[in-house]
């Protein structure tokens, strides 16, 4: 791997991107998509379920191929990219870490709410002395004003993360938002600062970069825009929209655009885009795995999706709450008809 980099990039699409099609990657598909990532000089390639190791189950959707094998089959055809994984604590264990390492994972993501870092350090200790690169997973960080934000981060770096990342999970920050949130990082922090963008307003791109303005050095995308909600900030764009801002990425723009064509166009099952629903999350503030799970609960109890949506950000419901979105529409309904 180059060390010529100014910005590290770590491709989720084989993570994050896990939502979009219902957590249905098969071995072949990460195998291919792995190796050709891997050859296209990405230093970083996350990969596990949508909702990290352990999180194939009825409430957060189960997943066609065991994680651990596509972790294994990643592992086994990457040469210099290091394969990464997300652990949420309470719902992965430290024994399916473990296991992960064990399969070649050389980066571990320990992700929680944004005011819930004191749930991480024995997770966080445990992946530092398997010996894996860490990273500080600061979800829907919209949602805590940032000096609670900097709190938090404090925190993770205090458990020995090498890395604290800003998650825009609902896609909700705009990008003055952004760049207050990093500035106050950096001025704090010694170790890296990361950002992780959704797209559902549409600026993942916008975001991202104002995130690089004011000092982060790791950076999420996903190849194709493939993700939770409208998806990331598109990598092949980012590299390219990096090449012509002289920010060097070490990855090639050309490998990374016929991936995106040939390999992860085909495996999509519509285009991503920002549709009505996904433009409510960013909106709202709701979590981006959240839309599949109210676009069921809409059709199940025959009203508007986004009525739900709207209503689960009044709520200020957060990853790990999905049961809840089945009440929620079960309760609109019974409103909507007690009213007609």
């Amino acid at each position: 791997m180059t060390n010529d980099r100014d910005v590290l990039i770590t491709e989720v699409a084989l993570r994050d991107g896990s939502h979009a099609i219902r957590h249905q990657f098969t071995v072949e598909q990460v195998t291919n998509i792995t190796k050709a990532l891997d050859e296209a000089n990405v230093p970083y390639i996350e990969v596990s379920h949508g909702d990290g190791l352990g999180g194939s189950s009825l409430q957060y959707g189960l997943s066609l191929t065991n994680e651990l094998e596509l972790i294994e089959a990643a592992a086994s055809v990457v040469n210099n990219a290091k394969i990464a994984v997300l652990l949420l604590p309470g719902i992965g264990t430290m024994p399916e870490l473990k296991q992960a390492a064990q399969l070649g994972a050389k980066m571990a993501r320990i992700a929680t709410h944004v005011t819930e870092a004191d749930v991480s350090p024995q997770h966080i200790a445990t992946a530092k002395d398997l010996g894996l690169e860490t990273v500080g997973f600061l979800m829907m960080s919209h949602m805590a004003p940032t000096a609670k934000l900097v709190e938090q981060a404090k925190l993770m770096e205090s458990y020995g993360a090498d890395t604290v990342y800003v998650v825009d999970s609902a896609g909700a920050l705009l990008p003055h938002q952004v760049s207050e949130r990093i500035r106050a990082l950096k001025d704090t922090l010694t170790v890296n600062v990361g950002f992780h963008a959704h797209n559902n307003l549409s600026l993942a791109m916008a975001n991202t970069l104002a995130a690089i303005q004011e000092g982060a050095t790791r950076i999420d995308g996903s190849i194709r825009c493939l993700g939770a909600g409208a998806g990331n900030t598109q990598t092949e764009v980012l590299v390219s929209v990096l090449d012509k801002m002289g920010i060097k990425t070490g990855v090639d723009l050309f490998k990374m655009m016929d991936i995106a064509e040939e390999l992860v166009a085909p495996i999509l099952e519509k285009p991503q885009e920002i549709t009505r629903d996904s433009l409510v999350l960013g909106y709202a503030g709701v979590y981006s795995s959240f839309l599949l799970f109210a676009q069921r609960a809409a059709k199940k109890f025959n009203i508007d999706s986004r009525e739900i949506l709207i209503e689960l950000g009044r709520r200020q419901v957060v990853g790990g709450q999905e049961d809840m979105i089945m009440d929620v529409a079960a309760e609109l309904a019974a409103r909507k008809h007690a009213v007609v």
